[in-house]
Formats: structure tokens, sequence, C-alpha cells
């Protein structure tokens, strides 16, 4: 029990809902209906028998936590639920107990059952993706000019632009979600093979039940059955692991810049969003922590998929258990970051003071390469590295502006004075932060046109 607590406070309700026992049990009720009216429209049972069986097809008759313990006994969900589905549908009509499950087998109830719940799933996390990349186009386009410091190797570097800093947060979520897509229309295919893949039982109306089947869930199929052959079903699983790593990257920095000590970016408040059962003053960034949550446990979800591709023959034993026991806590964590990021987002503050204040701070010194380009006309290269190596020491060691020590060594220097007037505008905030400037507003307009033609595009789930 307290896994599920601390697992659902990584998540989110809805997510919770999809992968729950109610919902996931419906979908595999769903492909027992489907298979009943698409055998009975190919003339495999009578029409009565499958409007008997679909009758009783809802999660919602039956015992499920019981059906989930028989399951640990039977080594599989499917065989108590097909049990008491022909239980059931006996009870109202005794023939058509008779054609429960006709000519299936259990991977095919329960994969088709996840590919079910798996649209839905990716349905949702493409909305709130959407909602993210929204918000942080449109802090980007608000703060394209705004200075902030750029940082290497968790240091000072130079300047840039908050909506530069954003578009690189933003373009692989635009990626992410276009990959999730194209991954989506080849693998939510139905999984109807029966006991070897062939649909041996049904004779030759097996391949158009499958595709009656198929057209009535809203999935494709193929004749080649993929229970062991489990490629295109983990690559969806790893590009969910990679956007966890994008959103994890967002989170850290933003983490990193809502520090009290840097305080240029906070996640919105109230409501005790954020705060400490001691220290009242804080203010804790809460969805980064949840994106971060999800970007550390994602890869061990994502190897383990992995490693449940090694599979045995026609059927695996144990690997593909594995796989299907990791694949909800994969979307779980996934809709809980993104979700927690697009609402930070969406009540974003940005204090262009205080990036602009951590900037002038530094004395000037993010403007020494810029400097030492100027010096290197005059003096070569190397002299002018070595220079403004010892300018900068000494600014720090003084406490004084890089600006006024490198004025003074000009000065002095007859091949260096008349770099005089050329040298202020170096340390000019907005001129040095324009080159990120230009990259964020050129990048902007092909960002919001690729973020708009995926958003007015036909989803594959």
């Amino acid at each position: 029990m307290s896994a599920f607590i601390f697992e659902g406070f990584l998540s989110t309700p809805e997510m919770l809902d999809l992968f729950g026992e109610s919902s996931v049990i419906q979908a595999m009720m769903d492909f027992e209906a489907a298979l009943a009216r698409a055998q009975a429209e190919e003339g495999l049972m009578p029409t009565a028998c499958a409007q008997a069986i679909a009758s009783v097809c809802k999660a919602d008759l039956y015992d499920l936590p019981g059906l989930i313990a028989d399951s640990r006994r039977s080594g599989s969900l499917a065989i108590p639920l097909v049990k008491k589905l022909t239980e059931t549908v006996a009870l109202f009509d005794k023939p058509a107990a008779g054609y429960v499950h006709w000519g299936s087998t259990s991977q095919d109830v329960i994969d088709t059952g996840m590919v079910l719940v798996t649209r839905r799933a990716l349905g949702t996390i493409d909305r709130d993706l959407t909602r993210l990349v929204n918000a942080l186009l449109g802090l980007a386009r608000a703060h394209a000019r705004s200075p902030v410091l750029a940082r290497t190797l968790m240091q000072p570097a130079q300047v840039v632009t908050l909506g530069y800093k954003l578009l690189g947060w933003v373009a692989p979520l635009l990626r992410a979600q276009q990959r999730l897509r194209e991954t989506a229309a080849r693998c939510l295919r139905l999984q109807l093979g029966g006991a070897v893949g062939t649909l041996s039982a049904m004779g030759p109306q097996g391949p158009a039940v499958a595709r009656r089947m198929a057209q009535s869930l809203g999935l494709s199929w193929s004749a080649l059955a993929w229970h062991t052959q489990r490629d295109e079903w983990v690559a969806l699983g790893t590009e969910l692991g990679v956007l966890c790593g994008s959103l994890g990257k967002i989170a850290r920095d933003l983490s990193l810049m809502a520090q009290g000590e840097i305080a240029e970016l906070a996640e919105p408040s109230g409501r005790g969003r954020g705060g400490s059962s001691a220290m009242p003053h804080k203010r804790n960034p809460v969805s980064a922590m949840v994106a971060l949550a999800a970007a550390t446990r994602a890869p061990q979800r994502v190897a383990a998929l992995l490693a449940s591709m090694v599979q045995e023959h026609e059927r695996g034993l144990g690997n593909w258990q594995a796989e299907l026991a990791e694949w909800a806590g994969l979307f779980i964590s996934t809709h809980g970051a993104v979700q927690a990021l697009a609402e930070a987002a969406e009540g974003l503050e940005v204090d262009d003071k205080r990036m602009r204040a951590n900037i002038e701070a530094l004395q000037g010194l993010v403007s020494a390469e810029a400097v030492s380009m100027l010096l290197a006309g005059a003096m070569g290269k190397a002299g002018a590295h070595a220079l403004m190596e010892s300018l900068t020491h000494q600014a720090l060691a003084s406490g004084r502006h890089l600006r006024e020590v490198t004025l003074e060594a000009i000065t002095r220097d007859a091949a260096l004075s008349g770099l005089h007037d050329r040298l202020a505008p170096l340390f000019d905030v907005d001129q040095a932060a324009e080159p990120a400037a230009r990259i964020a507003l050129e990048q902007l307009e092909t960002l919001e046109a690729q973020a708009r033609q995926l958003q007015s595009a036909p989803l594959p789930y």
C-alpha cells in the first residue's frame, strides 16, 4: 500500500485510473466482446451468442480484486477473467458460454487490452505535453530579449536570453511528441494469433475475424502475430524514457534557477504548494521535483523493457510478464512529470531584474571572451588571452569591475589605446545578449510553426 501511495504522489489521478484494475480489465473485456461480434459476423458463432457474450463484458460486474488474486495462481490475468466471463455467460445463455474466447489465447487479450489502455494514456500525455510546449513558447516569445546568464559546468559563462534558453527546452519536447506519434502509429496494433500465432482454431475465417476486430477497436492488424516480437512496442516505451529525460533536463534547470541565491525563476505558489513543514519561508519547486523523480526512474524501466525482449520461441516465460509489470509505471511517472511541468510553466514567475542583477554582480567577467577577441586583433590570440586572464584575476582580487581594470591596462599600452572607444560596448548586457536574441526570434518562428502543425494533425491515438 505504501508503494502505491508514493507512486500516486508522483503521478496523476487520471493516469493512475487509466492503468487501474477497472480500466485494464474493461479493456480486456472490450477485446472479448469485439472477438465474439467479429466471429459472429464471419459465421463462427450465432449472433445471439455473440450478443450474450458482449452483454456481460463489463468490468463492474466482476470481483476485480478476486480476479487479480486468482491470476497469481494461474500465471495470467486472462485465465481467471475468461473463466469468470464464461461462467457469467452461462448463467444467461449456456450455449453461448461455449464460444467465449474462441480461438484466442491469453496473450491476445492482455496485449490488446494494454494497447487500448496505452492508446488512451498516450492521448493524455500528448494533451498535457501540448500545454507545456505552448506555455514555454509563450514565455520564450515574451522573454526573447531578456538577458540571463548562461552557465557551463555549473559556473557563469556568458550572456544569453531567457527566450533562447527556453527554446532549448521546447525543441526536444516537440521532437519527442513527433516521435511518439510516429511510433504509436506503428505499434498500436491488435494482437490476435491464437495459441502459436497462426489463428488455426478459426480456420480460414481467422484473418477476416482479425480484420473485423481491428476495425471495431480502431487498431491496425498484421497477419504476423507479435507475441514475442516486441521491437515496436518496446520502442514506444523507450520514446517515453527519452521524453522523461528531456523533462528532467527542464526540471533540473528550473530548480537551479529557482534557488533562493539565484531567484531568477519561481514556480507558482499558493494553496500550500511548495511549502515546508518546518520553514514557513520556503518555496520548494515541487513540479521540478516530480519531473526529476520521473527522469530518475525511467531509465531503469526502459532497461527492463529492453531486457524483456529476449523471449523464447513463440511465447515468452517471465520476460513478457516483466514487461507488463514495468509498462504501467513508465506511463504513470511520465504523465506525472508532463502535467507537473505544464502547471509550473503556465504560472512560471520570471524576475528580469534579478536575472540582470546576477549578470552585473559578476563584475563584467562574462565579457572577458569578447574583450579578448578585440585585443587579439592588436596583440595576437595568445597574448590577448594571457592578458585577460591576468586582468580577470585583478578584478576579482580588488572587487572592481573588469571594464575599469581593462581600460587602465589599455591606456597604459600605446598599441592598445586605440581600442578605448570599442571597449565599453562589449560590457553592455543587452548587446552581449543580442546574438542569443537573434537566434531565439528566428527559431521561435520555426518552433511555433512546428507546434501548430503537430497540434492540428490527426492523432494516431
